[in-house]
């Protein structure tokens, strides 16, 4: 007697697609690739633009009605210091704190931004006769103060002592 053997299973062979098929799945790959790297190089851009603007932003401040500043002596001299906080308070400047700094020779006077509001500081600087090459800015959110003015070996030829 024969026997024959059924399978209860059949295999389905999948079909091979054409390479027409083949090719339009691999441009659409290649186009949302493309599409997929564009967008990602603009959104770069958009984040970059909004710090940069941002940062423009915090520099263009206006100055304001009320500065608030610390003079430090960094000469050496007694009284240069006290001498700089009179003439600042008669020209409507908030002198908040007097003292020496770190050193005595500074050779020419700093005006220091301590909040990244350039404007008051090129206010300090034309005020007291410096060069605004001489102002820097060293941020510093501890500080409860507008500007910093470190007085150098150059204070006589400044406008306190004029």
């Amino acid at each position: 007697m024969k026997s024959k053997f059924i399978p209860k299973f059949q295999i389905k062979i999948p079909q091979v697609k054409s390479s027409k098929s083949n090719l339009i799945l691999n441009f659409l790959i290649v186009f949302l690739s493309l599409v997929i790297i564009l967008l990602g190089y603009s959104l770069s851009r958009k984040i970059f633009a909004i710090n940069k603007s941002e940062a423009q932003r915090i520099n263009t401040k206006k100055s304001t009605d009320v500065i608030q500043v610390e003079v430090l002596n960094g000469c050496g001299v007694p009284g240069a210091a006290d001498n700089f906080t009179s003439y600042l308070r008669q020209n409507h400047f908030d002198v908040v704190q007097i003292g020496n700094y770190i050193s005595f020779d500074v050779e020419k006077t700093l005006v220091i931004d301590r909040i990244g509001n350039t404007a008051n500081a090129n206010k300090v600087a034309d005020a007291l006769g410096i060069d605004r090459k001489n102002i820097i800015q060293q941020i510093n959110k501890n500080y409860f103060l507008d500007v910093s003015v470190v007085i150098g070996k150059d204070f006589e030829t400044l406008k306190p002592n004029q």
